[in-house]
């Protein structure tokens, strides 16, 4: 069902010695960048029509155009189950409370007398924002995309996800229905890396589709989880781009003590397994006593379970799962921080206090009544979140995701003549004299001296 790993014997190795004894799964893009390659540059020369091609192709379903009309997005609310609708709403409601607060605002500091300089935060332009299709529907995961970039102050956002054959070439009717809530009506039937293409070159010199309607204009910005053929279309297109993260096979890791509930503990690696074949799950505790109860508590649970031989099964078992088990929660915390989870849970005594002392996770869900399917949906936080190991360095979506500090820089002459010498020295020490030149001519060629 899941393997384990020991890690009691000597001391724990430090950095990446410490990362490879870890379960990860295996997701080689760099593999996957000369599938994408032929599918963007497709896309780039022939702009709509490579998009309709690729998509008939990957998705089975040959869609008449692009853009998703009007009227199937109003109608995909007004078909909407109440309740489902009623779960959105509050997941909104909550996503806006907590992004709204993230909302950076301009600084100015007087550096000296007449000398100040400004940082001011400027949304982009303009987003693209990737909601996956495949084996689930995800309009959670447009609230997690469209919240922010709206709470940035972006004024062009633009959704694409993938044609369903079943619903006639159109996205899933509750990511079109996630959309109307949201306000916004520009959403493509594209998915792969040939969406993000579209997002990346436009599709503006094609007519996308037989109507003749305009087509999608470029963005700035690629936000939002994908398969892996979405993150190798990231990393060949960033620079003409910008993106969020190249996401990979989501993960869970639970750090645990025997006080811990293996009934929890079981639901919540199971939970996540059953996004996806590669979906890790990653319980590190320091009690023999848990991890026993977890994996007979796990064969319970999993065979009472849906999706169990197509992702569960498999998730579970596989090289990105285990129960590791470590001397003392100081070892299951250098474990958790050298794993860097995409979700961290924290089920231990005092889970505040240990959450505080936790470096890397993408996001940390503290004791037992915090679960990471809240943090799914409706906790108010976001979840789309750094996977593979980049929570050492990256953070998840948030509303800085979509801005960009500028520095505005403002001088009086006495302000500037107080440190030109400092200016004209350092040019000249890095042999650029015609940087301290550009000071000079102000001042009749003559450093002012101090």
């Amino acid at each position: 069902m899941i393997s384990r790993i020991d890690l009691r014997g000597e001391a724990l190795p430090e950095g990446s010695a410490l990362r490879d004894l870890l379960p990860r799964a295996e997701f080689d893009v760099e593999a996957a960048l000369e599938t994408v390659r032929p599918i963007c540059e497709d896309v780039r020369h022939h702009g709509a029509a490579a998009v309709i091609d690729h998509g008939e192709k990957f998705d089975g379903v040959r869609v008449p155009r692009l853009r998703v009309p009007a009227e199937a997005i109003t109608r995909a609310l007004d078909e909407l189950d109440p309740p489902v609708r009623a779960a959105l709403e509050e997941s909104i409601r909550r996503a806006r409370l907590v992004h709204r607060e993230q909302r950076r605002t301009t600084h100015t500091t007087q550096v000296v007398p007449g000398g100040t300089v400004t940082e001011k935060w400027i949304p982009v332009e303009r987003v693209g924002l990737y909601v996956p299709g495949g084996r689930s529907v995800y309009p959670s995961s447009v609230v997690m995309n469209v919240v922010p970039a709206q709470e940035a102050g972006v004024e062009g956002v633009a959704v694409a996800s993938p044609p369903q054959k079943e619903f006639g070439g159109l996205p899933h009717p509750t990511i079109l229905a996630a959309c109307a809530l949201l306000g916004v009506d520009e959403v493509y039937a594209a998915g792969g890396a040939q969406a993000v293409a579209m997002f990346a070159y436009g599709t503006t010199s094609s007519a996308d589709g037989a109507d003749g309607e305009p087509g999608c204009a470029p963005v700035n910005l690629v936000t939002g989880p994908g398969n892996i053929y979405v993150a190798a279309a990231k990393r060949l297109l960033k620079g003409r781009i910008g993106i969020d993260a190249e996401a990979g096979p989501t993960e869970i890791a639970i750090l645990a003590d025997s006080t811990a509930d293996p009934v929890h503990v079981a639901a919540d690696l199971i939970s996540q397994a059953e996004h996806d074949p590669l979906a890790a799950s990653v319980l590190v505790t320091d009690s023999e006593e848990l991890a026993a109860a977890t994996e007979a508590e796990l064969k319970t649970q999993v065979a009472a379970s849906k999706h169990v031989d197509d992702r569960i099964a498999p998730a579970l078992a596989g090289r990105q799962s285990a129960i590791v088990l470590v001397r003392d929660l100081a070892d299951g915390l250098k474990v958790v921080d050298a794993y860097g989870a995409e979700h961290l849970e924290i089920q231990t005594r005092d889970a505040a206090a240990v959450a505080d002392r936790v470096r890397n996770a993408g996001a940390i869900f503290v004791g037992p009544w915090a679960p990471v399917s809240l943090g799914d949906y409706c906790a108010g936080s976001n979840h789309v979140l750094p996977t593979g190991g980049c929570a050492c360095h990256s953070s998840g979506l948030s509303v800085q995701s979509f801005l960009r500090g500028v520095h505005i820089v403002d001088y009086t002459r006495d302000a500037l003549a107080d440190v030109a010498h400092h200016v004209v020295t350092l040019a000249e020490a890095e042999d650029l004299p015609a940087h301290g030149a550009a000071v000079k001519a102000r001042f009749g060629w003559k450093v002012p001296q101090k």
